[in-house]
């Protein structure tokens, strides 16, 4: 068995004082740390792990009982190969995240590590963030030149060790030219921002020319969901449920265990290890604890980036992020998709939106459940124009395209989408189903209304009820008629999106706000970047879910 001072004394601690321990804390420690500390193939480089703490308290800051049992973790191999590869660190914001993880970094810089080149990425969103992070270690060279100035050069965007050549350096998420860097550690930084994966697979790309490639993803929780850091934290809790972690994770998540538990005093200690140690952090988190008291519009953001409980104000989402993913799986921790279930001819609903021809349009077809009569069944089909010139800022990963979850859409570059691109979509349902309606608001259709007419598709109006496109003549109404019926089925998980994350990400893209005569109306989040047709077409075609009943009348908007 492993033995380090260390881990044992915080074992200890977990043992008599189970209380303060989250349950994803507890699963590390049971399902993980446990059986790593019995096997037999490991070497634990206890010399250098010390010399790492001497660093780091010499120069730094005294680490916590919690942060020296982490940095125990860094130091046990396999074969010369780390036992883990991917340090996912999660802890409520003001735990000194920086400063905990930084010191680790510079000591793999140093002659006491002894690695040549073993250079070291920050990696965040943003310069500023990115600049901070590095300024942590380029302060303590700054203020202690005469000790370091005999081992490192140093300027403000990078050091450099003379010994090791290894290099300390600070990048942004922009990771176009980043490729091709010969890298020891990574460093993600406030992991809760990135939207897609892009800059994190070009700066892995970079691990395995130098021995020991180690990740180290730290940060609280936010407000992006769907993104990579959902991703992570899923498969962070697989490994800590089962203890199967062949992809070498060691994940310290720090949260609270229910939302409730943000009432509880005693509990913010779940998601803030070093709750214990300062005493600014106890009462900056009691100051935004009675802020929120007093401002519920703070609550949402006390929850997901002081406790990791993330939320989204429920005034304004359309539904949960959980009822979203309760719509898209029938089983959310192993992400198996609900099922489609229709006949051949079974009666069914189109719905169509887009804002203009240069941006996004989507198509979808709305279904009941052949084998359940509440369920309703929605698919989509959504066409990206990639010369639009906000394409390159838009807030979803359209690299994934073509995997699982990500296989509903198509990316064009042309000047425009083409319209009969959109009504062939619509056309092709008609040869599997009993179409009743395609039904879009007035603008679009006079935008389609030729490309329609070429194929003898009429418009449904008091002379002709029998034709097949149905204009909503007032949009701005139809969040009044649509929004209860929605709510209610998101809540009781009758609608069946499928595994879409274009779909996902229109549906947590959109918001309620109200107007001034009282009624709610669908707007997006943010105009530019965070699209939401795919969602507009479901409101359209759920504007006509009577259709889908044996018996129906016709309703005017």
């Amino acid at each position: 068995m492993i033995y380090c001072e260390e881990i044992n004394y915080y074992l200890d601690y977990y043992e008599n004082n189970k209380e303060e321990f989250n349950e994803e804390r507890i699963l590390l420690i049971e399902n993980i740390v446990k059986p790593t500390l019995l096997r037999s193939d490991i070497f634990f480089d206890k010399k250098t792990y010390y010399n790492c703490i001497s660093f780091v308290e010499r120069w730094y800051y005294r680490l916590f009982p919690y942060q020296k049992f982490v940095y125990a973790f860094v130091f046990m191999y396999a074969d010369n190969i780390p036992i883990f590869r991917v340090f996912v660190i999660e802890e409520g914001r003001g735990n000194g995240k920086d400063g905990f993880i930084v010191p680790l970094l510079h000591f793999f810089t140093t002659q006491y590590y002894g690695i040549k080149d073993y250079n070291i990425d920050i990696v965040a969103t943003s310069e500023k963030q990115a600049q901070d992070t590095y300024d942590v270690a380029y302060n303590i060279l700054k203020n202690n030149k005469l000790n370091f100035e005999k081992y490192y050069e140093w300027n403000k965007e990078q050091f450099e060790n003379k010994i090791t050549n290894s290099k300390f350096r600070y990048n942004t998420s922009n990771a176009t030219t980043k490729d091709g860097k010969k890298t020891g550690a990574v460093l993600y930084n406030e992991y809760h921002a990135y939207l897609t994966e892009k800059s994190v697979k070009v700066y892995q790309g970079g691990l395995g020319k130098v021995p020991h490639g180690r990740i180290f993803i730290i940060t609280s929780n936010g407000d992006v969901r769907g993104g990579p850091l959902d991703e992570l934290l899923d498969t962070c809790n697989k490994i800590l449920k089962t203890g199967n972690n062949l992809l070498r994770y060691f994940p310290f998540l720090c949260k609270l265990n229910s939302e409730k538990d943000a009432d509880n005093q005693e509990k913010w200690i779940h998601a803030n290890p070093s709750y214990k140690y300062l005493p600014e952090l106890r009462q900056a988190i009691m100051d935004d604890y009675l802020e929120q008291k007093e401002r519920p519009s703070k609550r949402s953001e006390f929850l997901a980036k002081r406790m990791n409980i993330p939320q989204e104000r429920d005034d304004l989402v359309v539904t949960s992020w959980e009822n979203i993913l309760k719509a898209s799986y029938k089983d959310i921790e192993n992400k198996i998709a609900r099922d489609y279930k229709v006949e051949k001819n079974q009666a069914a609903v189109i719905g169509i939106d887009f804002a203009t021809f240069n941006d996004f349009a989507s198509v979808g077809i709305l279904t009941k459940n052949k084998d359940n009569s509440n369920e309703y069944q929605w698919r989509c089909k959504t066409v990206i124009c990639s010369s639009n010139k906000f394409y390159k800022d838009i807030k979803f990963p359209f690299e994934n395209i073509g995997q699982k979850g990500f296989d509903d859409f198509i990316v064009v570059n042309t000047p425009s989408i083409n319209e009969e691109l959109i009504v062939n979509w619509a056309l092709e349902y008609f040869n599997d189903y009993d179409i009743k309606k395609i039904i879009m608001d007035s603008y679009r259709y006079k935008l389609l209304k030729k490309t329609f007419e070429k194929v003898n598709i009429s418009e449904e109006n008091r002379d002709n009820p029998t034709g097949i496109i149905r204009m909503i003549r007032y949009p701005a109404s139809i969040a009044a008629i649509i929004a209860p019926k929605l709510e209610t089925l998101f809540a009781n998980g009758n609608l069946n999106i499928g595994d879409s994350a274009m779909m996902r990400w229109a549906i947590n893209n959109t918001c309620m706000k109200p107007k001034k005569d009282g009624n709610m109306s669908f707007e997006k989040v943010e105009p530019k970047l965070r699209k939401n047709d795919p969602f507009m077409a479901m409101v359209c075609a759920l504007s006509g879910i009577d259709l889908l009943d044996e018996e129906f009348e016709y309703v005017y908007f």
